[in-house]
C-alpha cells in the first residue's frame, strides 16, 4: 500500500475521470487503473464503480477515500511541520469563508500573509455547507464560519472574530431614517429587498413571524451587496443585513444604518481549524494572529455606522448556552465563557471559541 495509490483516488474523485485524474497525477491513465486495481486487491474490496466511463465510488470505496483524504493531509501537515521547525513558519493555508464575512477577514488574511511571506494563503468564499465538508474531507485547512455565542475558553485552534449586528438599511429620506434603533415588530408591511443567497436571512424570517405573525413581504432579490444597494438608494424598499457586508466602505452614500434590537440567538463569526493531531502549525499560527486583530472594534467604528451603535462596539461577546454551528449542522461547544469587557479578542486568547469536533456526517 503506498501513498501514491492513495493520490491517484483522491485525485480520481476530484476530477470524476479517470483521464484527467491521470494528469492531474503526471502518470499515465493505465498506470492509474492499475494502482487503483492493486489498491483493491490489498484491501480486498472494491473501491472504484467501473463502466465504460467512471461511475463512482462503491460504499467500500468512499471510506477508503476518506482515509486517503486524511492520510495526505497528514503527510503534508508533516513535511510542513519539519519545514516550520527547519526554516521559520513556510507552507499552504487553505481558508474557507462565508461571503459575508470575507471583506472584514481581509483585515485577518493580509497583515498574517506579510508577516508570513512563507505562507501561501488561499481564501476562497463558499457556503458554510461547503466549509463544514472541507474541514471534515481536509480541502480546507481553516474555516471562517457562523457561531453561536456560547461559553469559550482560549483553548486550541478556533477564535471568535467579531460578533454580528444586524442593522436596517434604509434611504436617507426614508421614515425609518432618523431612528436609532428598530424592534422587529415595527417591520411589520415593509417593502424589502434581500440578498442572494444570505445564510442569515432565515433569521430575519423568523423574528419577524415572531414579532409580527406575518412572512415578510420581498419586493426583489439581488445577488451582490452593489445590486442592494442601487434599489435601496433608487427607493426599492429596505433590507436587514449584518453589518460586515459593509466592511470596508461603511454605510454606503444615500443610505442609513439602524441597528436592530437584538435576537434571542446573536450569533458570531469565528475561525476553526479541523481537529487534527498535531494541529497544523501554521494552522495555529492564523488561530493565534487572529486573536489579536481588533475586529470588532473596526467593524462597529465603520464609516455611518459607528454612531448608529451608539459606542456599543464597547460591548463584549454576550456568553450563553449554544453548539458552535456551521450553516445548519452544530460542532460541539463546552468551555466557560470569557470575561465581559473587551471590545475585541486579545492575544492569549479573550476572544477564542470551542475547538470544533467535525463530523463526517457535516
Amino acid at each position: 500500500m503506498l501513498i501514491r495509490q492513495f493520490e491517484y483516488l483522491v485525485a480520481l474523485a476530484r476530477e470524476q475521470h479517470f483521464a484527467r485524474a491521470a494528469a492531474a497525477c503526471h502518470v499515465s491513465q493505465p498506470a492509474l487503473s492499475a494502482g487503483i486495481r492493486k489498491l483493491e486487491s490489498e484491501l480486498g474490496v472494491p473501491i472504484v464503480r467501473r463502466g465504460h466511463r467512471f461511475e463512482g465510488f462503491t460504499p467500500e470505496g468512499e471510506r477508503v477515500l476518506r482515509w486517503a483524504a486524511r492520510i495526505l493531509a497528514d503527510r503534508d501537515g508533516l513535511a510542513a511541520d519539519v519545514d516550520t521547525v527547519r526554516a521559520g513558519h513556510i507552507g499552504t493555508l487553505r481558508v474557507g469563508v462565508l461571503p459575508e464575512a470575507a471583506a472584514a477577514f481581509a483585515d485577518v488574511a493580509a497583515p498574517f500573509a506579510a508577516r508570513h511571506p512563507r505562507v501561501a494563503l488561499t481564501v476562497r468564499t463558499m457556503p458554510a455547507t461547503e466549509i463544514q465538508h472541507g474541514l471534515t474531507d481536509f480541502t480546507v485547512d481553516c474555516g471562517v464560519i457562523r457561531v453561536a455565542l456560547s461559553p469559550a475558553r482560549a483553548r486550541g485552534g478556533k477564535a471568535l472574530l467579531y460578533r454580528e449586528r444586524a442593522v436596517l438599511l434604509t434611504g436617507d429620506r426614508d421614515r425609518f431614517a432618523g431612528r436609532t434603533r428598530l424592534e422587529w415588530a415595527e417591520l411589520a408591511h415593509v417593502p424589502f429587498c434581500r440578498l442572494l443567497p444570505d445564510p442569515t436571512w432565515r433569521h430575519v424570517r423568523e423574528a419577524l413571524a415572531m414579532t409580527t405573525g406575518a412572512e415578510p413581504e420581498v419586493r426583489v432579490a439581488v445577488d451582490s451587496p452593489d445590486a442592494l444597494f442601487a434599489h435601496l438608494r433608487a427607493g426599492g424598499g429596505c433590507a436587514v443585513i449584518t453589518h460586515a457586508w459593509l466592511r470596508p466602505t461603511g454605510v454606503p452614500e444615500g443610505l442609513r444604518a439602524v441597528p436592530m434590537a437584538e435576537t434571542a440567538e446573536p450569533t458570531g463569526v469565528g475561525i476553526v481549524v479541523a481537529e487534527r493531531h498535531p494541529e497544523p502549525v501554521v494552522a495555529a499560527e492564523l488561530i493565534a494572529f487572529a486573536r489579536t486583530v481588533p475586529l470588532q472594534a473596526r467593524l462597529d467604528a465603520l464609516p455611518g455606522l459607528g454612531a448608529a451603535l451608539g459606542g456599543e462596539g464597547d460591548a463584549a461577546p454576550v456568553a450563553g448556552d449554544g453548539a458552535l454551528m456551521a450553516g445548519d449542522g452544530a460542532l460541539a461547544a463546552d468551555d466557560p465563557a470569557p470575561a465581559a469587557g473587551g471590545a475585541a479578542p486579545a492575544q492569549g486568547g479573550a476572544g477564542a471559541v470551542p475547538g470544533p469536533r467535525v463530523s463526517s456526517g457535516g
